[in-house]
């Protein structure tokens, strides 16, 4: 056995790991990077990255549809499977070409292998020992399914949904979350015929409930089913089709079924309840400056209770940097991180629902605008139907920004730093914004909650 020292070990190269080893790195520690597969993880392999890549096939796929409407004559002949693939393969290399630059800049130890936690703190890799005065613990997660419902043949999770060699001519999709929306837009964009299978009664249901019937009037319009409010009974398979029972009896046959019902903490068989961490239905518990029960052992992304987010991972894995460097980084709660789903239209959101907002500070002190996008001239060259909400307590800052439109998660940031830095609504009035652009209608929902709204009654 061989035994190496670092100041710190981190186990998991996805979007948390990396960010904590890269500013570890910064701030001139010395840092091992233990990933058993590619350094980037799921997000840049196998989640956001490849599927944004799907979601752009599909907004070209729509534009040359629809290039008559606007005076373009154009032509569309169909969907190449293997020439989406390929692009969508060429960003993905490019990408990880790039951070495993930046990884190899600043100096960092990759380790290739499968690790496992030992007390110490340190991380085994085959007969490597790798010894850190601290340890992060960064293996994020798994597509998760039902119980009775395996998973394989025409029974599929996102990841083989990414490697389907063909465009189906029908899906179901069990699950109305974010991944469920987003392949139902690409699929429909890509002809096919969609059902969502939600047992909730929303689509998006920890949105708030006004972008929520929004996205389901959107989806009608664009002929993409759903089924809200009845529970998932059974799925069985034959080589060519799945049959999806619900338990009210209903069924519906496709060509697939993709299972988009969540994500687990990839934590069983690593060795953590061993070395003295506690776990919590697979997640591992920790105190809100992501510290566990074990000393020296820390915890970012997908595994610690909350938002499963790819930008989540970043900022904790920097904040843990941070925090072992003596820096008392800021701690930032979950409902400041904004929230965006990528299908079409887009939803985005940061902060409080208008039902969380009553809840935590009373109904009669809470105010909420809606602006409608069909009153922002770029919505409306851009063809696209939305809404803007902002909720506020009265006579107060800015609780909530929650917004549905095409290209509407480029305005999110905006959003969080308004949530963020708890600004009123009369602060940020004076500040217009560009026109014309999309931004403009959250400034007029700013505009109206201060009194003052300009293209609004």
């Amino acid at each position: 056995m061989t035994e190496h020292t670092f100041d710190l070990v981190v186990l998991g190269g996805g979007s948390g790991g990396y960010a904590a080893a890269l500013r570890a790195a910064e701030l001139g520690k010395t840092v091992a990077l233990v990933e058993k597969d590619k350094v980037g993880g799921t997000c840049l392999h196998r989640g956001c990255i490849p599927t944004k890549a799907l979601l752009h096939a599909a907004e070209v796929a729509e534009t040359a549809r629809d290039a008559s409407a606007i005076g373009i004559r154009a032509t569309f002949e169909g969907i190449d499977p293997a020439g989406v693939r390929a692009y969508r393969e060429g960003i993905v290399a490019k990408k990880f070409k790039g951070l495993e630059g930046l990884v190899r800049a600043r100096g960092i130890t990759v380790v290739a292998g499968e690790g496992r936690l030992e007390a110490g703190p340190a991380v085994r890799v085959g007969d490597d020992l790798y010894r850190g005065t601290d340890v992060v613990l960064a293996t994020g997660s798994y597509s998760r399914s039902l119980p009775g419902l395996d998973i394989g043949g025409r029974i599929l999770t996102s990841e083989h949904a990414l490697e389907l060699d063909e465009i189906p001519s029908r899906v179901v999709i069990l699950g109305g979350g974010v991944i469920g929306v987003e392949f139902a837009s690409v699929w429909k964009s890509f002809g096919v015929d969609v059902t969502i299978v939600e047992a909730l009664d929303h689509l998006v249901p920890n949105e708030d409930i006004a972008l929520s019937k929004g996205l389901e009037r959107a989806f009608r319009r664009r002929g993409i089913a759903s089924s809200l409010g009845v529970r998932f009974q059974s799925a069985s398979q034959t080589s060519d089709a799945v049959t999806v029972t619900l338990e009210d009896g209903k069924t519906f046959e496709a060509d697939y079924l993709l299972v988009a019902v969540g994500r687990g903490p990839l934590t069983a068989g690593l060795g953590f309840e061993e070395a003295g961490i506690t776990l919590d239905r697979g997640f591992v518990v920790t105190d809100e400056r992501l510290r566990t029960d074990a000393a020296g052992i820390w915890a970012v992304g997908d595994i610690v209770p909350g938002l499963q987010l790819a930008h989540r991972g970043f900022q904790q894995g920097i904040f843990v940097a941070e925090e072992i460097a003596g820096l008392n980084p800021v701690v930032i709660p979950d409902a400041q991180i904004p929230k965006v789903t990528y299908c079409s239209p887009e939803v985005a959101s940061v902060g409080l629902t208008e039902v969380q907002a009553q809840a935590a500070h009373g109904a009669d002190a809470v105010v909420a605008y809606e602006y409608n996008l069909a009153g922002n001239g770029k919505s409306e060259i851009l063809g696209t139907a939305g809404i803007v909400k902002v909720v506020r307590a009265k006579d107060g800052p800015v609780l909530g920004v929650h917004l549905l439109g095409d290209r509407v998660g480029e305005l999110i940031s905006e959003g969080q730093l308004v949530v963020g830095w708890e600004a009123h609504p009369e602060d940020i009035a004076p500040y217009l914004h560009a026109h014309p652009t999309q931004s403009e209608a959250l400034g007029e929902a700013f505009l109206a909650l201060a009194g003052k709204p300009l293209h609004a009654l």
